[in-house]
């Protein structure tokens, strides 16, 4: 197909902890150049979690598009107002940054990407969706979801950390124990998640758990 066209009401939207809807843009078109998705307030609140791009699948420069609505931003400890049209592109990763929308419907489009490197599906965008399967009950749905992430890169300490948080709340004891055990060899800094991270509470008390 050489091209595609979509509503954003079409695309497959999750709600976030947050309260917002997270819609998967580039999981609907298979984009594989570049991340895009875009969030939806639900009502005013918190639109983007603050955070910064140094850490897991990071080193990303990202660009918010606001579309509809007002947000205003906090980059780098200060406020940017943001009414539609405004678009802000934070190129540090190391920056922190933040926006919370003013009203209903406030929509944002974000973009990302490496420079430099090969575009890469981030394993959160994996984890995100496979969350959604847990809360809907189908915890089988969310492992293979990661099962895809596994696929392409199986040695990644992040998504073998995630796939073994749902393979523990799935019942599949052997390989979470197995993933989590790989995970933590390769990035020894993911033991700080383990002791207060309740997906691994059906195999913490597994004599293998002394990882």
């Amino acid at each position: 197909m050489s091209y595609a066209v979509a509503r954003l009401e079409d695309v497959e939207s999750l709600r976030t902890r947050h309260g917002y809807d997270w819609h998967s843009i580039r999981h609907h078109f298979d984009v594989r150049a570049f991340g895009v998705n875009a969030n939806v307030a639900v009502e005013p609140g918190v639109i983007v979690e603050e955070h910064d791009e140094t850490h897991g699948d990071g080193g990303q420069e990202e660009l918010y598009v606001v579309v509809a609505g007002h947000a205003t931003f906090t980059v780098a400890g200060e406020e940017v107002d943001a009414p539609t049209g405004t678009l802000v592109f934070v190129g540090d990763p190391a920056v922190k940054r933040a926006a919370v929308a003013h009203e209903a419907g406030t929509t944002l489009v974000c973009v990302g990407g490496r420079p430099g490197q090969p575009f890469r599906i981030s394993t959160w965008e994996y984890s995100r969706r496979a969350q959604a399967r847990v809360e809907a009950g189908d915890q089988a749905a969310a492992v293979r979801i990661m099962e895809e992430v596994l696929a392409e890169r199986p040695d990644d300490p992040r998504a073998l950390y995630d796939t073994a948080c749902f393979e523990s709340l799935a019942g599949h004891r052997e390989d979470a124990l197995e993933h989590l055990r790989r995970a933590l060899e390769a990035d020894p800094s993911l033991r700080e998640l383990v002791a207060d991270d309740p997906d691994l509470d059906p195999i913490r008390g597994d004599p293998a758990f002394a990882l």
